[in-house]
């Protein structure tokens, strides 16, 4: 019997959502402090594209905050003795977050925009383009920030997203500005914003199918799972691999346990050493409990499921 020792709570700080975290406090700076400025423009000039991105940009804010606090959650030490694998799905539930904020914030905007079809709103084309461009400089710098993240941590991700749906945000209000200046036809701003509303629900659907896959908790996306168990199957002195699970804990923590069946003479501690480094070199499983087993145990047959 044997277990591998890569219990992760004292690396709690350098996991990949701690790591970023000065990414996410920045952003969130940028973003906050422009919220007010294209909200109260939006209002001044009648443009649903530059509401339906303040939007966007309220919604940004409340997700990177989320983030912010999961991020804490996550790399604080358990004092309790009761969460054995640490709060590091704080991040995962954030992420969950941010994918409800853009749908709601999108179906918001959608129905108003079908709402004033066929209405003469008036709308001031000038403003739209000062604060479309001020809010695409301020939404660039911020993903630029949380880009680096995006890739390690599924917290970050959800915020990086947030900011790309944004910053096309900017980009439609900027053409919305153009249009409507060059045409007089309220009609764009309306079209703007019903496709930014589009793009941000592609965007949030994509996200959401990964949180559910870590909370469902599917084998993760970068690892076979038939690959994974011919490799233990084949490592020296094993005869048989059963009970097999693979999930992710939090971005880029993934987990298994496995019983392995040998021979029964074959020294179980080289068995376990062999088959810890298959996981972690081959497949990228830090933290693994593996349970070595004789070929004469039936111990495993008591399970119902």
């Amino acid at each position: 019997m044997g277990h591998g020792h890569g219990h992760g709570h004292a690396h709690a700080a350098g996991h990949a959502g701690g790591k970023h975290r000065w990414r996410l406090a920045v952003a969130f700076a940028l973003i906050a402090g422009f919220f007010g400025v294209e909200l109260a423009y939006g209002l001044l000039s009648g443009s649903l594209a530059l509401l339906s991105d303040a939007g966007h940009m309220a919604a940004d804010v409340v997700t990177l905050g989320a983030a912010l606090v999961a991020t804490r959650i996550a790399t604080r030490p358990d004092t309790t003795g009761q969460r054995t694998y640490g709060s590091y799905r704080a991040e995962v539930f954030a992420s969950g977050f941010a994918v409800l904020v853009m749908v709601g914030v999108a179906v918001y905007i959608v129905a108003e925009a079908l709402i004033r079809i066929g209405d003469h709103a008036e709308v001031s084309s000038t403003p739209m383009l000062v604060v479309g461009a001020l809010g695409l400089a301020v939404n660039i710098a911020a993903m630029v920030l949380l880009r680096a993240g995006a890739s390690e941590s599924l917290n970050v991700k959800g915020a990086y997203l947030e900011v790309v749906a944004d910053t096309a945000g900017s980009v439609g209000v900027i053409v919305a500005g153009v249009l409507v200046a060059a045409t007089g036809q309220v009609l764009f701003d309306t079209v703007v914003a019903i496709a930014i509303g589009v793009f941000v629900v592609v965007r949030a659907v994509a996200l959401g199918r990964q949180v559910v896959a870590v909370l469902g908790q599917h084998a993760p996306e970068d690892v076979n799972v038939g690959r994974v168990a011919a490799d233990l199957g084949a490592v020296d002195g094993v005869q048989d691999v059963h009970d097999l699970h693979l999930w992710t804990l939090t971005s880029g923590m993934h987990v298994a346990t496995a019983h392995l069946v040998t021979a029964d003479q074959t020294a179980t501690h080289g068995v376990l050493d062999r088959a810890l480094q298959v996981l972690r070199e081959r497949h990228g499983v830090a933290h693994a409990t593996l349970q070595v087993e004789p070929a004469d145990h039936t111990g495993c047959d008591a399970v119902s499921w």
